[in-house]
């Protein structure tokens, strides 16, 4: 069962989510600030890069949005050519197209945008020029899957392209076309907007922190929704109303004195978990340090003694690490290229079972994740894939005087070895 609890602050919104009691997500959205990504813009090229296979596109924000070739061309990789053209030949300075933005911007980057338009809905994500039917891969049952490929294969018209979800499994015919037809309004909307409007403009903006979560990871059955704001829980069960009529009494209002995220213990979970330094049950350690593009987790035995052997204590240390790293990479909203330096086990089968741990945690996400194995130097190599960057996370920021150094008195760094020469 998951619970989703929602603190409302004046000009901020946050967001906690716990499955069996355990925190797994955590997010924040300032009223003003809400997060670019799928919404939709009718731009401007300013500029075209043929050296990099890009152009910069003026979609009204403070950055010109990068837009690659790849993102040009058709969605459907068996319709792209063999040979990619040149991007000259596709966009001109100048020139107006509509966009829908992928990726945040982010510190001096600009946001990415594509021309692969895609709407999520409750069933499915529509893509009006895709020309194909997927159907989510965590859905096993191979006969239920063919269901809902012949299903989306005919509902689907023209070079229209649909993805079922994973909560469409079971879902009946109704359900799913009734979805179909409010997303084929939703976009011929912005296609029309689109038609007068000029450049840059705003077309269509994606669903609030809230309603993304009600949408995408709340089952109307099971799960409950608290919010310490009437006005925000109303809005909230209007939304619910539309996708799920009978589980608006999921939704209930925390009238507590406490700060509800403090009174459901999400402030203290948060704090450990965001910590350099996190401590498992039975006292081993992982140490995460984080930059732009890379993280590196360091697994430590630490105080840790369980097991009857040495190999035995390793093994058992790493398999409780693989689960909580793939808790932490959901909680942090962790991105890019990731390194995990578990202990050294002698045993091909032992790393086996510790990577297949670690698939486990992370099919739970909704967040792709790829675990490519084991580097030559014995490190798990993974990569997450992470486009909001709107998440306000309690981590803190470097510190003014010592930029994150540790070093607030001036002095140099001692090179080791320099104190012989």
């Amino acid at each position: 069962m998951k619970q989703m609890i929602v603190e409302c602050r004046p000009g901020m919104t946050r967001m906690a989510l716990t499955e069996n009691g355990r925190l797994v997500e955590y997010a924040a959205e300032r009223d003003q600030q809400q997060g670019l990504v799928g919404s939709f813009y009718k731009g401007r090229v300013i500029n075209v890069l043929p050296g990099m296979q890009a152009a910069f596109v003026d979609i009204g924000q403070k950055k010109n949005a990068f837009l690659y070739i790849d993102d040009v061309l058709h969605p459907h990789l068996d319709r792209q050519p063999t040979v990619k053209p040149s991007i000259e030949t596709l966009l001109k300075p100048g020139q107006t197209l509509v966009v829908q933005v992928r990726k945040e911007p982010h510190g001096s980057k600009g946001a990415r945008v594509t021309t692969h338009y895609s709407l999520p809905g409750r069933w499915m994500v529509y893509m009006p020029f895709a020309d194909y039917v997927g159907v989510s891969k965590r859905i096993a049952q191979e006969s239920e899957r063919s269901r809902l490929k012949v299903l989306g294969e005919r509902l689907r018209s023209g070079e229209e392209g649909l993805i079922l979800r994973t909560v469409s499994e079971g879902e009946s015919e109704e359900a799913v076309a009734g979805d179909l037809a409010a997303l084929r309004a939703q976009w011929k909307n912005i296609e029309n907007q689109a038609l007068n409007a000029p450049a840059p403009s705003l077309l269509h903006r994606d669903l609030s922190m809230v309603q993304r979560l009600i949408r995408d990871a709340f089952d109307p059955e099971s799960d409950e929704l608290y919010m310490d704001s009437a006005s925000a829980a109303a809005e909230a069960r209007a939304y619910l109303e539309e996708i799920a009529a009978h589980a608006s009494n999921r939704i209930r209002i925390y009238e507590g004195t406490e700060p509800i995220l403090s009174a459901f213990g999400v402030e203290g979970s948060l704090h450990r978990a965001f910590s350099r330094k996190i401590t498992l049950d039975g006292g081993a350690t992982l140490i995460w340090e984080e930059t732009e593009a890379l993280t590196v987790i360091d697994v430590n035995t630490a105080q840790y003694t369980g097991g009857s052997d040495l190999e035995d204590t390793v093994t058992r240390t790493n398999l409780l690490a693989a689960e909580e790293i793939g808790r932490l990479m959901r909680l942090r909203d962790t991105g890019g290229i990731i390194l995990a330096d578990f202990i050294d086990m002698q045993k091909p089968d032992h790393r086996r079972q510790v990577v297949e741990k670690l698939e486990a945690v992370t099919r739970r996400d909704r967040t792709q994740t790829h675990i490519l194995g084991w580097t030559r130097l014995g490190l798990l190599e993974m990569t997450r894939k992470k486009v909001r960057h709107d998440a306000l996370v309690p981590s803190g920021k470097p510190c003014e005087c010592c930029g994150g150094t540790g070093r607030a008195d001036g002095s140099p760094m001692r090179i080791p070895g320099q104190e012989l020469l």
